[in-house]
């Protein structure tokens, strides 16, 4: 409810200045830097309205990669524009079982996070690279024994890495490296992939010296 009442001023304001800016082109740009502004408030509401979110994700048999592979194509046309993102597929991968719109959000989080890694860099690589893990299972977060997760996604890209004091909270709300970040993307990741059931991790690959996000998720049929 309070998420509403603050996003329909912000439509209101949105709207103005889109006017503002059709009527008047001396101030445009700052209209679009309104409407910027005001789109980056409503996600992060969004954003906030996850985390407190308790309905059960509805979840159906996916092709995991048509879910990357729509991502790379929203990645191109904003953040990742310019950007070469290789992908690395295993073309005999079975299908998982998931939710396609919350499975998108998860990896344009991580997709993002590795193209910023590398903004600085001249010779920055980005890549998404899907395996089948026969027999890989993990301890249940809540105890509930071991779940079988053979579908392997992982995102990398050769930045700096985060920091070694921040690594092990990298999925905890407000916790970032970025002068510009909420630090609710990669926790946001997190709670999507815990409601699928799923295991997500990060570590630093040292011989590569890579960065390197790993989801492990079930495979439609629940067959490890």
């Amino acid at each position: 409810m309070l998420a509403h009442e603050i996003k329909n001023p912000l439509s209101a304001i949105r709207g103005a200045a889109q006017l503002i800016g059709d009527s008047d082109p001396a101030a445009s740009e700052l209209t679009a830097l309104i409407r910027k502004e005001v789109d980056r408030i409503a996600a992060l509401i969004d954003r906030m309205e996850s985390f407190t979110d308790g309905r059960s994700l509805a979840r159906a048999p996916l092709n995991i990669h048509s879910v990357l592979d729509h991502v790379c194509e929203i990645a191109g046309k904003g953040f990742g524009d310019g950007v070469a993102i290789a992908r690395h597929y295993d073309p005999s991968l079975p299908e998982i079982v998931g939710n396609h719109d919350a499975l998108v959000q998860v990896f344009l989080n991580l997709l993002k996070n590795a193209v910023e890694a590398i903004e600085n860099s001249s010779n920055g690589t980005v890549s998404i690279n899907t395996a089948y893990r026969h027999g890989v299972s993990v301890r249940g977060r809540e105890g509930e024994g071991r779940l079988a997760l053979p579908i392997e996604v992982s995102v990398r890209d050769n930045g700096p890495g985060a920091p070694d004091e921040l690594a092990g909270h990298i999925f905890e709300p407000f916790v970032t490296t970025k002068r510009s970040g909420t630090g609710l993307g990669l926790a946001l990741a997190d709670k999507i992939v815990a409601d699928h059931d799923a295991i997500i991790e990060y570590h630093r690959d040292r011989e590569a010296s890579e960065s390197v996000f790993r989801v492990l998720l079930p495979r439609a049929g629940g067959t490890p």
